[in-house]
């Protein structure tokens, strides 16, 4: 998102790191993964939950870099970082005091996860610019992961929650800013995975013409006959080949239970 004054700098991996809440606010510590990854959040506020575990189930393993635009405390670069063994990965995220808490998020893993973490502060907008930070740097990245903001302003009333409104407003980043700023960051032939609404797909198809190619649509149904509530797109920089749609998956049967493919994604971590 555009942040006028936003000031692009990297937050040391450390469970000490400054979160600045209300004093009376307790974070929650939330399992993901089976347990094998452990996230502090928020109660109230953008949360992150199956969004970000279904991201990076649908992100190639095989990235040895990979960046998270729009990380919030984590979530989809952690649960990445724990299933591409390889992989460094870096959290951008815009709001200081949510890459804070990304960053005590990163140190709570395990060590050769923590390791190959870094959390920078940065307005996607600046991006892989001549005159933006040094890093992430252009071209860089192998894998770009995000969870766009959902809410386009001229329907839906701003969260009286800060971090909420921050996290879902697209006021100053529309899908033209963060599609710009993942091709800048990839290389050529670089990966980008997303999550978003089904409503999204048209203005994120314009934005992607150009830039990327070999796009993949998987929608996502929260019930068997229902329709999807999310779709996942996959992408690679500066392929030509036309775009596919791919079977769905349903995450819950009919009486509300998991589905099998529910339970090998969001908690074993497995690739879909």
């Amino acid at each position: 998102m555009r942040g006028a004054g936003v000031e692009t700098h990297e937050v040391p991996v450390s469970e000490s790191a400054a979160v600045d809440i209300p004093p009376d606010e307790a974070l929650t510590d939330d399992a993901f993964l089976g347990g094998r990854l452990r996230l502090l959040q928020p109660p109230r506020g953008h949360r992150a939950g199956h969004d970000a575990m279904l991201l990076a189930a649908s992100a190639p393993a095989d990235a040895r870099r990979a960046v998270d635009l729009g990380a919030g405390v984590g979530a989809a670069g952690l649960a990445f970082a724990v299933r591409a063994d390889k992989a460094e990965v870096t959290l951008v995220e815009i709001d200081p005091p949510t890459a804070a808490l990304a960053a005590r998020n990163a140190a709570r893993q395990q060590p050769d996860i923590a390791a190959r973490v870094k959390v920078v502060v940065a307005d996607i907008a600046r991006l892989g610019r001549p005159s933006g930070p040094e890093r992430p740097a252009a071209g860089s990245a192998g894998l770009v992961l995000m969870n766009p903001p959902f809410n386009d302003p001229a329907r839906h009333r701003a969260s009286p929650h800060a971090g909420r409104a921050l996290a879902h407003s697209v006021a100053d980043a529309d899908a033209e800013t963060w599609l710009r700023a993942a091709e800048r960051l990839l290389e050529a032939g670089g990966r980008l995975a997303l999550i978003h609404r089904p409503e999204a797909i048209e203005a994120l198809l314009a934005a992607m013409k150009g830039r990327f190619g070999a796009v993949t649509i998987r929608p996502v149904h929260p019930l068997p006959d229902a329709p999807a509530n999310r779709v996942l797109i996959g992408a690679v920089k500066g392929r030509r080949t036309p775009p596919a749609l791919l079977p769905g998956l349903v995450l819950s049967d009919g009486a509300g239970r998991p589905s099998a493919v529910a339970e090998r994604l969001l908690r074993r971590g497995e690739a879909i």
